[in-house]
This record gives structure tokens, sequence and C-alpha cells, in this order.
């Protein structure tokens, strides 16, 4: 029998251990979301933040003036915890010898030796003698065992009740898991459903974008000739020479030949325009399309130019009424559509020109003439069939959350004259087959782009990456120039890493400052620098570093504007890392990890809430300071295990607060949570994973220096 209290001890613990620590609550604190911890936990746990996160809902938890210590206090757990230590205590204890507790409390000198049945008590032979004298009584020994099978049928009674408790219990943490688990699950259903929708909206977008850039360059062409047979004809009657007898017959020939052409045939577009549903249930709306253009287009060109209109008429009409002109109704049911990977129009490419560098050289290089964006091409591997997610959301069968239809429709229209058309080729940056989602499921695709060369479109060793207003900004370290992609892939522009003159720059890392401007850094053959530079790739400021002749990783605090770039001294026995918190004038504003045996940090990133995060290489782990540069914790440790690390190198955070790793030595990308506890692992089959950037959507950027890519995977 002496194993049922333990027994009842291990289950009623299992209810009473901290989620942090796992032991047993010591000072149990609740918090306003009504999850309790340890109080030292707790203060681990929030640091030097006034708010945090609840690790078991990630509910926001705002701390009093007083901190953690000012939390109120869970007494019931305090209590349960105290009877449950009281328990394991006196089932240690042994009472087989008379002790000072089985003596008479009336008579302290004599021993309980009988018990009286008639007040059914312990006494002793003084009681027995006065007032128990005539009483039925019996000896102790003979009374213990005539009692044992009624208190035990009343310990087993109140075991059973204690049992359904516990059971009562074990069932509430079941259900509370589930019901995280499904609120998870319905949360990335719900994004998953959001970004089908926006590819939807893209691909649209993509094929309108198309239509115009075809009828476009069909006009243009013929405005171009008519022009110039109409300038040709005014200068030379200007001049008065003698060619200008025989324009009249080429003028006639122009002119009389588009004089009977057709005007140019309407085109149809079909813009997306979301309304949201008046539906009793969760919904994420439809999308709808209606544009109408100009009915005609004048055979001048200048009125022709003045009919393009500042807009189109967005209609918010019901999908039932939606009809399309002659030819009914078009409505598409979203979840029984498949699209394939986007790759997004260049429509931030102007007319002006980009400058395209290459060559092998690394100490002297020439630069290639520049081009217009007609001869822009982009180069890319595609997308990898790979690693699709085989469950889905299946909004339109679900009664409870739907994400309703697209419905579009098309007006009969004329083209709008617009300036000469660029014609950019996109070489590479198809889909495969393996990328169609797999019958109603839309998952986020991954994305793999670039290869070894010089080409616009490729790598030699990519280092950092960066991504800011949807462009992806990539350090193309053996090319000496940052390439500018879109989410897709599509490369877009490329500037070179230079400093001053035509003195080229190694670039290590890539951040991006407050106002959109880039911060490079890396180095020369004879000195190392961090470069500001514009958007178009003109120097900015430049901060001359020390050199090291090591890598260097660059963040940026938008916050207090401050620019953090990692710095590795002294020789291979003896290295020491550090981070250099700058303003942007070249100020040190203060130096942060010295004192805490930081060797070699490779990259460096700052979260939401202003923390800094550096990966030491050499340590194989992540040490994490407040925004003051105070330490708070570190994690990982060298292996390959869940949560381990071998050699991290790039690092960066998500909207949530998660930390994203290339872990370089396990070939793989991991995600933890804030506290440095592992998630998850995001890609495992790379090479050697470099750098990593996080997009607002979701998506983790990592370069590969083995494989000289650009990698694209959703996270969630």
């Amino acid at each position: 029998m002496a194993a049922a209290p333990s027994s009842l001890g291990e289950q009623i613990s299992e209810e009473l251990k901290c989620s942090i620590c796992l032991e047993l609550f010591t000072r149990p604190k609740v918090l306003s979301c009504q999850h309790t911890f340890c109080h030292d936990c707790l203060v681990r746990l929030a640091g030097w933040k006034t708010t945090f996160q609840c690790p078991n809902c990630h509910q926001q938890v705002e701390l009093p003036p007083q901190g953690v210590a000012g939390l109120p206090d869970n007494h019931l757990v305090t209590s349960l915890c105290e009877r449950l230590q009281n328990q394991a205590t006196l089932s240690g204890e042994t009472r087989e010898e008379p002790q000072s507790g089985n003596r008479c409390s009336f008579h302290p000198t004599e021993v309980l030796r009988m018990y009286c049945k008639q007040c059914q008590m312990p006494v002793c032979e003084q009681c027995i003698e006065a007032a128990h004298d005539g009483h039925r009584t019996t000896t102790i020994k003979k009374a213990a065992q005539e009692k044992i099978s009624t208190v035990q049928a009343l310990i087993n009674e109140g075991r059973n009740i204690l049992e359904s408790y516990c059971s009562f219990l074990r069932n509430l943490g079941e259900k509370e898991r589930r019901l995280n688990e499904k609120k998870q699950q319905t949360d990335n259903d719900i994004i998953q459903s959001y970004y089908a929708l926006l590819a939807e909206a893209e691909e649209n977008h993509r094929k309108d974008l198309a239509k115009i850039q075809t009828e476009r360059d069909r006009v243009l062409a013929d405005v171009n000739e008519l022009s110039a047979a109409c300038d040709q004809a005014e200068q030379e009657m200007q001049e008065g020479g003698v060619d200008f007898l025989s324009q009249e017959t080429i003028l006639t020939e122009v002119v009389g030949r588009y004089r009977g052409k057709a005007a140019p045939t309407p085109v149809q577009t079909q813009p997306a325009v979301f309304q949201p549903t008046d539906t009793p249930v969760l919904t994420l709306g439809h999308i709808l399309g209606l544009v109408t253009v100009p009915e005609s287009v004048s055979s001048s060109p200048s009125q022709a130019a003045s009919t393009v209109p500042n807009s189109t008429q967005e209609g918010h009409h019901r999908p039932e009424t939606f009809a399309r002109e002659g030819l009914g109704t078009d409505t598409l049911d979203i979840t029984s559509l498949t699209f394939p990977p986007i790759p997004a129009a260049s429509a931030s490419i102007n007319d002006e020109l980009l400058q395209v560098f290459s060559g092998k050289n690394k100490k002297k290089r020439t630069r290639r003439k520049a081009l217009t964006t007609s001869n822009i091409a982009t180069e890319g591997t595609g997308y990898h069939p790979d690693n699709q997610r085989q469950d889905g959301f299946q909004p339109a069968d679900n009664p409870e959350l739907a994400l309703g239809h697209a419905t579009v429709q098309s007006l009969s229209s004329k083209p709008m004259i617009a300036p000469r058309p660029r014609n950019i080729a996109a070489r590479g940056t198809g889909h495969h087959p393996g990328n169609q989602m797999q019958g109603n499921h839309r998952p986020l695709q991954n994305v793999t782009f670039g290869g070894l060369g010089s080409g616009t479109g490729q790598f030699n060793s990519p280092h950092g990456v960066i991504v800011s207003d949807k462009e992806v900004f990539v350090a193309d370290c053996e090319n000496y120039r940052i390439q500018v992609f879109t989410l897709q892939g599509t490369f877009v522009r490329q500037f070179p890493t230079v400093v001053s003159g035509d003195e080229e720059m190694y670039p290590h890392d890539v951040a991006m400052g407050g106002e959109g401007n880039p911060w490079v850094v890396g180095n020369t053959e004879s000195a190392e620098f961090a470069v500001q530079y514009t958007k178009q790739g003109r120097v900015w400021r430049i901060l001359n570093l020390q050199k090291t002749g090591r890598h260097r990783g660059v963040a940026v605090d938008t916050r207090r504007n401050h620019i953090l770039i990692t710095q590795i001294t002294g020789d291979e026995e003896n290295l020491n890392g550090e981070v250099l918190v700058f303003r942007p004038d070249g100020t040190l504003v203060r130096t942060v990890g010295q004192e805490l045996g930081m060797v070699y940090p490779q990259y460096i990133t700052v979260d939401g809430e202003g923390n800094i995060l550096a990966s030491d290489w050499s340590n194989h782990c992540v040490y994490m300071y407040n925004e003051d540069g105070q330490f708070m914790f570190w994690f990982g440790g060298e292996g390959s295990g869940e949560g381990q690390l071998l050699n991290p190198q790039g690092i960066c955070t998500d909207g949530e607060g998660n930390i994203i790793m290339a872990d370089c030595g396990n070939s793989r990308v991991e995600m933890f949570d804030k506290t440095g506890r592992f998630l998850k692992h995001i890609a495992t089959d790379l090479e050697k994973p470099w750098a990593v950037a996080m997009a607002t959507q979701g998506q983790a950027m990592v370069t590969d220096t083995v494989r000289h890519k650009v990698s694209i995977f959703p996270t969630i």
C-alpha cells in the first residue's frame, strides 16, 4: 500500500510543474492570461523588458512597475505544492519506536498504551484509573488492527476521488493543448489562403500588363514610322532643298497606308478588386474584376494620348449579378484552381539606363557598356518542386470559414498610348510542373534562383541578404556588387560595391537603413569599410573600419538610427569578437559583447524590441543582448540535435520575434522562439546556408555559397 501515495504524488506533480523549468512551482506567479510560472523563470524570461509573450499562449503580458515581483501570487498552487512536499516528507518518516508524540497530554510522564473504546481515544494507565474508570479498553495495537479496514476503505475512496480530479486536470491540459494547436492551424490556414488570394491577384495583374505591353509594342511601331515620315518631310520643307520634292511621294505612301488601316483592336484586362462578403460566417471575401477603357483611339497620336484614362472604374457588385457582356458570368471557385509561381513584373524599372558590371579579375575589372532596359535579361533556376505541403485549407468546403470566389469581367476597350515599351526577357524564371498545388491545396512555393556566374541574376559566393519594399538585396561577394530581385526571384537591377572611384569592395553583408538606403560592409585589397548607398547604387556615406581580415556582419537599429557591425580581432589562437554600435556619422556609441567570451560573431540582427542577436561561428551559439547592450542569455551549443548549432552564420527575426538561423555546419535553416527554444526545421537540404532574411509575408531568404544560389522558403 505504500506505493499509492507516491503514485498520487507523481500524478499531481505533473499538473504542478512549471512549463519553463519543468520543475515543481517555486513562488508561483499568475500572468494576466491566467497561466502560472515560477517567479525566477519569469525573471529570466522577461529580462529587462516591461512586456513579453506568455510561453504557453503567446499573449502579450505587461509587467507592473514592480516587475515580476508585482505579479499576483497563485496561492492555490502554492498550497498544493506545499502539501505535496509535506506528503513526500511524511512518507519517509518511521513510526516504529514510541516517540514524544505518543505520551499522554494529561499525564506527560505516561505513555499511551491503551485505547478507550467508549471515548474512542488512546489513554494511559492513570487515565484508566481516573476519567475512564469502568470503560471498555483494549491495546493500542489491537485497536489499530480493528480500524485498518475502515480507514483503508476511506483512503481508497479518497484516492479514487483524487484520481478523478487528476484525470479531469489531465483532460483540461489536453484540451488546452488541442485548442492551442487548432488556433495555430486556423491562423496558418487563414494566412495560407490570404497568400493564395494575393497570388491570384498578382497573376491576373501580370497577364493584364502583358496584354497592355503587347498592344503598346504594336501601336508604337506604327507611331514611330508615321512620326518619322512626318518629321522628315517637315525638316526637308523648312530647309527648302531638292530632297523636299520627293517627300510628297513618300508621305502619300505612308499616310495612305495608315489612312485605310483598321483601328486598333480592343484590349481586355481583368483587374482584381477585393470585396468582403456580408455573411454571418467568417470569410475573406471575393475577388471581383471590372474595368472600362476608352471606346476608340483617334488617328492622331496627340489625340490618342489624351484619351488615356486616369483610373479604372471599379465595381463592387455581388458575384451573382456580375455578367460579361454577351458572355454570361464567369465565376471561378478559387479552391478548385491551381496557380503557378508568379515572377513579378519589373514594373519598378523605369527608362533610365542601368549599369551592368561583370568580369572575373578581382583587382582590376572592366565594365560593360551601359544597357537600356530593353536589353536586360534575368536568369535563374526557376522553382523547386520539393518540400511542398500536402495538407491544406479548403475554405469552400468549410461551413465556418469560407473564402468565397473570384469573379472577373472585362468590357470592350481600346489600347492606351504610352511611351516606347521595354523588352525585358526572362530566362529560366518559369515554374516546374511539380510546383502546382495538389487538389485544392494552395501552399507557398519554394523558390531557388541564381547559379555560378557573373551575368545578371547569377552569383559568385552570395553572402548577405536583406528584404526591403518587396525587393531582395543580395551581396554578390566575388562579383563586387549588390543584386536586387523581386520576392519571386526576378532580377530587377544591380550596382557595384565601389568605395571611391574604381576601388571595388567585396561585400560581406547588407542591411537596410531607416530611409531605405542599404548599408554594406566589406573589404578592398587594403582596407575595410561600411558604405551606405542610395537605392540606385550611389555612394552616400563611408565609415572606415579597422582592418581585421575577417568577415563582418551589419544590422541597423532603425528605432535609434544605429548601425551595428561585427568585428573579430586577435590571432588564430586568441580571437576576440565584439559588436560595434555607430551613429550614421561614424561616432562610436558603444561596444557590445567583449566581456562575455564572444569569439567569432559572423552575423547580427536587431529584433522588433531592439534586442541585439549575434551568431558566434566558433562557439556554435547565439548571444542575445538588450537594446542597451546588456547580456540577456545565449542558446544553441555544438551539435546536430534539435536546438543545437554547428558554425551558425546568418540570423534574423520574424514579426512574431521568432529567430531564424542559418545553421551552416548542419546544412539547414532553423527556427527558435524569442527565448531560444527550438521550434522547427525550415529547410534541411542545403549545401552551405550562409545568410538569412525575412520578408513581410513570411518567406525566409537564404543564400548558399556552395551552390551560388538564393532560396526562398515559407516559414509557416
